[in-house]
Parts: C-alpha cells; structure tokens; sequence
C-alpha cells in the first residue's frame, strides 16, 4: 500500500485518498479547521466517511461545500436542526426527522448518497449485532440520522431492515469504511482529550494502530477544556482543527523527505 507521506495530488480530487472524520458533538467543529487547512494546501481527498458529528461535516464536503460555508454554517448552528422534542418518546427522546428538513435547506434537495460529487459513507451501528455499518447509498438525510442516533436521546434509523445508532459506539474514528469505498491512504481526524478515561482504553489502543500505519496520516485536535455539548467553544475548537492539521502534515512532509 502506498505511503499517504509521499505526496498529495493537488490538481484534482484523489479518488485513492480518503477522509476520516471522528464523531464528539460540538467538538466536531474541529473539522472545519482541518477542512481550512486541506483546502489552503490543495489537497482533496475523493472518498469523505466519518460518524456521528464527523458525518455531518464530512457530508457536506462530499456534497462539494467549501471550507468557508462548512465555517459559516457551523458557526451558526443550532441543535434544534437535528433534532427536536418527540411528543411521543420511545426509542429516544428526541426526533430527528428534521434533519431531512436541514439537508434540504443546505443542498437544495435531499440527494441520493451515489450522486454525490465525491464517495461518502456514514458510519453506523447495528444495535441487533453490535458491528459497524457504511450507509454508502439511499438518502443522506436517512444515513445521517443513523449516524448521530445517541442510544436513548436520539432514536434510532431502520435502513434495509437494520436498526442502526450512532456508530462511535463501535468504532469513533471509522477508517475501515474509507477502505470500503476505495481508500487507498487515509487523513483520520480523531477527536480526543488528555483526560481520556479507561473506558476509552479500545480507542487508545486503535491509535496506536493508525500511527504506525504508513498509509495513515493521524490529526488529532485537542479538546480539552472545551465544551463537547455546548457551541460556545466553536471559535476555538476551529482553531485547534487548523493547529492541528498544520501540525499533522508538516510533520508528514518531513518524513517523506
């Protein structure tokens, strides 16, 4: 497998190069800095996944969004976009039918994930057999809301006859799916704090796996100190995005000399 150091091809998008974006509520916002920084540098990658929060952003850049509206759009955002009180609670308490809604604001349609400029897949769990599930294909709308279906606050997504959730339970940082879809380098951004608990251990573990993979090049925004489920830190999470991607390919750079 090539070595994802060697260079970047910047006079189109690079239908071998994925883009992996981690799930973590607001701390998605760390995205957009990434996507800044890749956009500056001319890199594109043509195969977009990502999970929960990082679904969303890496949706969007599928669907062909600039860095910029991607910014603007985050900076404006609301949760009551994705969901809202459900008068009837069952499998959550919140209903995210109004994500079709938000899709279809943002594009102008609610597009079928195969007519998509670039490939995307939303990472998902099957709650009946606890793997991870790729939804590369149906509505985005449908995809994204099983991609961010937080057990017992967001209901889950019935797709082919699966009941699907957030896939950050399985797997936060879904590489594998960008493999699926023709990947063959990767640029993870994996979201994560220094406080990081044992029960994160599987995740930890998985890190070390991506660093030393060559074909990998791992970002990692530090969030700590800023709120996950709040917006007030979006300036700053951005901010630590761009950091940290500037950081990741530098350091990139240097080992391919």
């Amino acid at each position: 497998m090539s070595d994802v150091r060697a260079g970047f091809d910047t006079t189109g998008d690079d239908r071998t190069l994925g883009l992996t974006l981690g799930g973590g509520g607001a701390f998605g916002a760390a995205h957009v800095g990434v996507l800044q920084v890749l956009e500056e540098r001319g890199i594109r990658p043509g195969i977009a996944t990502g999970t929960s929060s990082g679904a969303l952003i890496a949706a969007a850049y599928a669907a062909g969004v600039g860095a910029a509206e991607i910014e603007r759009a985050v900076r404006g955002f609301r949760w009551s976009a994705i969901a809202r009180w459900s008068w009837a609670p069952r499998w959550g308490l919140l209903d995210t039918r109004v994500v079709t809604d938000a899709v279809s604001r943002a594009l102008g349609t609610d597009p079928s994930i195969e007519d998509l400029p670039r490939r995307f897949g939303a990472y998902a769990t099957d709650l009946r057999t606890r793997r991870g599930v790729t939804l590369d294909r149906g509505p985005l709308s449908v995809a994204l809301r099983a991609s961010i279906a937080v057990p017992g606050l967001l209901p889950p997504v019935r797709v082919d006859g699966r009941l699907l959730a957030d896939g950050g339970m399985v797997d936060n940082v879904p590489v594998a799916a960008a493999r699926e879809l023709g990947a063959e380098r990767v640029i993870v951004v994996r979201l994560h704090a220094k406080w990081e608990n044992v029960r994160m251990m599987r995740t930890v573990t998985r890190t070390a796996d991506l660093v030393a993979d060559p074909s990998v090049i791992l970002i990692q925004p530090e969030m700590g100190g800023m709120a996950q489920w709040m917006m007030s830190d979006v300036p700053r999470l951005i901010a630590e995005g761009r950091r940290a991607a500037v950081a990741a390919l530098d350091a990139a750079a240097v080992r391919a000399r």
